[in-house]
């Protein structure tokens, strides 16, 4: 009787409904907040745990004003000396202390001092004015254009040439570019100077005369970079005719043992050091192409 009256009672069970349990989300109404985005915590993700500030660039307030202020920031030291001299020429007028009597008082040796720093002020400012930085910009180089191939090279190693030029020429100052190996002149492009003919062709290079010179023969037995950040103070100049007249800087890079490049750029001091690490990155990847070639 009893198993019959709780076998009854389970079917009831069974057959009747489930209770109403509040659903996943009505038992959580919100995300944790470890998962939440910043941007529902607000609007620059403050507020809740986990969220993430990004971080923003650090203003060098100072510089900034300075820079902006250039003109007044190096004239104020004559202001301020010469406001400090008048101060201090007034106070000693109307402090009625008698100039000669009282000569080594401490009021005259205080006088003294502040004179002394006024005038100082005065000459840093005078400096200041002097010294000023030179803008530079790059000049348009005078010549005439130039895309020489040695025939004898393979396709290959000209591909290789040309792609140092175009990202030379693109990326740096480099306006002209002159590639001399194995004693022979295997790319000159870019701008060039003239020939002494006139015929508005590019000057040639004398390969024998340019590795004789103390300019490609230095940089070739050092095996170093040569960078003249300022060709024109250079007595070695006349050894790279080929180049326009007007040529701001020059790099020599050896290629190897048996070559080196000249460039030549259209601004003073107008490569850096990275551009000057980059060189040499190319150089070595082309001593490698044309050593095969």
């Amino acid at each position: 009787m009893l198993s019959a009256t709780a076998t009854h009672l389970l079917r009831i069970l069974l057959r009747s409904p489930p209770p109403n349990l509040p659903s996943r989300s009505q038992r959580h109404p919100h995300p944790s907040p470890l998962l939440r985005s910043p941007s529902a915590a607000g609007p620059n993700g403050v507020g809740a745990v986990g969220s993430y500030k990004t971080p923003k660039p650090q203003r060098d307030l100072l510089r900034e004003l300075v820079s902006e202020n250039d003109g007044f920031v190096r004239v104020l030291p004559i202001y301020v000396g010469g406001f400090s001299l008048l101060a201090v020429l007034l106070n000693r007028s109307f402090s009625n202390i008698p100039p000669v009597a009282d000569a080594s008082s401490s009021q005259s040796r205080a006088d003294i001092l502040s004179l002394a720093l006024a005038v100082t002020n005065i000459l840093a400012g005078l400096v200041w004015l002097s010294i000023r930085p030179k803008n530079i910009s790059p000049v348009v180089l005078r010549g005439v254009q130039c895309r020489r191939l040695n025939p004898l090279i393979s396709k290959r190693a000209v591909l290789e040439m040309l792609w140092a030029w175009d990202s030379l020429s693109a990326v740096t100052c480099c306006r002209s570019l002159v590639v001399v190996y194995d004693s022979s002149c295997v790319l000159q492009i870019g701008v060039a100077a003239e020939s002494p003919l006139e015929d508005g062709d590019a000057m040639d290079v004398d390969v024998k005369k340019l590795l004789q010179g103390s300019l490609c023969k230095s940089a070739m037995e050092s095996q170093k970079q040569s960078y003249m950040a300022n060709l024109s103070l250079y007595p070695g100049k006349s050894e790279l005719p080929f180049l326009p007249t007007n040529t701001q800087s020059v790099i020599l890079q050896p290629i190897g043992d048996n070559g080196v490049a000249i460039i030549g750029g259209s601004t003073i001091r107008g490569f850096n050091n990275t551009d000057q690490a980059w060189i040499t990155l190319i150089a070595e990847k082309l001593e490698a192409t044309l050593s095969t070639s």
